[in-house]
């Protein structure tokens, strides 16, 4: 009834409507907004207390919400947050679910209240909802509780020692062509060191540097950053020195030797497909490295160690079972025509000559390791490395790197956006039982979904021919896909 009720008004055509009836409209529909915050803070509040979200292989109400409501995960922090309020908050929910408070304003009391010692927050909550009930602005609530606040602190001195130090917080988000955007509350310490390295790597670099002081403040922050890499002095991540990774496609290497319009005309799509790649890092948060090209790529090149990362060469090995298949798959045709009852068959070869050409381009005497070796100088003109080696004790760097690049994050089936920096390299096949080390038979896993769900409560997860997974628990009683179910024949 309540989705039939906002469905007409989203069909309907505000421009047919008075002003005062769209004013209407709108004011009601900030109540039910407040009104829905406190309902599914209440349901989320229970879901997590009876770890609801277990039953789907998710570690956490976040995790839960991002993979089966298909929300953001900034939406999915403040839809727990609501939820750890209804217990610390109990009269601001009471106040959203009748209406009585928006969602705003109710968050922004409870963001204040917060910062009292326990046994006042009740009291200043109700202060404070009685005085924003009755008219009072933002303003005046603020200068309401900044009293409430001076008036606790001084009763309670020894309590609240540390409450600015326990506000600390830095967020870095990436946008659409993967810039940051940075916003914080630095300590007084903090801010200063960080001000005293802003100051000393910001000055003018003469009459002729026309950056303003926000451009000098951010590359200052960028050489900072340079010198603490080149300093050696960073924790190692999963096991694995810090690096930065920089990304050049086969289309680029393809660029630099290219003459005909056929050759442009694919390039364009794999430069396109690139720019997809980069674009669905910066959303996804991927640890993979910085996506650059043209001048950036240029610039970071100039002074940096560099690991050449092939991602697709021709292995020659492969030609003739490629050819074989390619026979085996006419022979299932009449005149061009499937022949019949042979559907299934012709499936399955036609995926086979699928995996054969992945395999024709996979090798380290192929066109994208040629390329790059001719192309791209001395310091990217090393040996392929070998991406299968059999039984191994432990997972080479090459394959782990190549598995970390292909992968960006963790692979569980149901769906994890641990980057791929947190993550671990998981046999799909067990080393104890015949398990190869090759960058097919790997995946990326986080530490709970590899240890706790795999080796600790018995699910299994496979990699399919496409590069989806697919994981089901130890009874099969629950199967996770990272796709859609395969459609049924006919």
């Amino acid at each position: 009834m309540v989705r039939a009720g906002l469905g007409y008004l989203a069909a309907a055509d505000p421009g047919q409507l008075p002003a005062f009836t769209q004013a209407e409209c709108l004011r009601e529909l900030e109540r039910d907004a407040a009104v829905l915050t406190a309902a599914r803070a209440w349901i989320l509040a229970s879901f997590t207390a009876g770890q609801g979200y277990a039953d789907d292989a998710d570690y956490s109400a976040v995790s839960w919400l991002i993979h089966r409501t298909g929300i953001t995960k900034g939406a999915a922090v403040g839809h727990t947050a609501w939820a750890k309020r209804s217990a610390t908050h109990p009269q601001v929910l009471a106040a959203l679910a009748a209406g009585q408070v928006s969602e705003p304003v109710g968050r922004l009391i409870c963001l204040w209240t917060g910062k009292l010692p326990e046994q006042y927050r009740d009291v200043a909550d109700e202060v404070l909802l009685a005085a924003a009930a009755a008219g009072l602005g933002l303003e005046e609530l603020a200068a309401l509780f900044g009293q409430m606040y001076e008036r606790a602190r001084g009763d309670l001195p020894d309590q609240d020692p540390d409450r600015d130090f326990e506000d600390r917080a830095l967020k870095l988000a990436t946008t659409f062509g993967g810039a940051g955007v940075v916003h914080g509350d630095l300590t007084p310490e903090c801010a200063e060191m960080v001000g005293r390295v802003l100051d000393a790597l910001s000055a003018p670099g003469g009459a002729e540097d026309t950056r303003t002081q926000d451009q000098r403040y951010h590359d200052a922050l960028a050489e900072a950053m340079k010198r603490l890499l080149a300093a050696g002095l960073l924790p190692e991540r999963a096991g694995q020195p810090v690096k930065a990774w920089a990304h050049i496609s086969l289309g680029d290497l393809i660029l630099l030797d290219a003459d005909s319009a056929l050759q442009a005309e694919w390039t364009a799509r794999v430069r396109e497909q690139w720019a997809a790649r980069r674009a669905r890092a910066s959303e996804t948060g991927a640890s993979d490295g910085a996506w650059l090209d043209g001048d950036a790529a240029e610039a970071i090149a100039c002074d940096a160690a560099m690991a050449p990362v092939v991602t697709g060469d021709i292995n020659v090995g492969a030609l003739d079972d490629l050819v074989r298949l390619c026979v085996e798959l006419d022979k299932l045709r009449q005149g061009g025509e499937a022949r019949p009852g042979t559907t299934a068959a012709r499936a399955a070869v036609e995926q086979a000559v699928i995996g054969k050409t992945v395999d024709l381009v996979s090798g380290p005497g192929g066109l994208a390791s040629f390329l790059r070796r001719r192309q791209l100088g001395a310091r990217l003109a090393g040996p392929s490395l070998p991406l299968d080696i059999g039984y191994a004790e432990t997972v080479p760097a090459g394959i782990r790197n190549a598995v970390l690049l292909r992968d960006r994050h963790c692979q569980w089936a149901g769906g994890c956006s641990q980057p791929a920096g947190a993550c671990e390299v998981h046999h799909t096949k067990h080393k104890a039982n015949g398990g190869t080390t090759s960058v097919k038979d790997c995946v990326l896993l986080c530490p709970f979904h590899h240890q706790v769900m795999i080796h600790r409560r018995g699910w299994t997860l496979v990699v399919n021919p496409d590069g989806t997974t697919t994981a089901w628990n130890k009874d099969k009683t629950k199967v996770l896909h990272s796709h859609g179910p395969p459609a049924r024949a006919g």
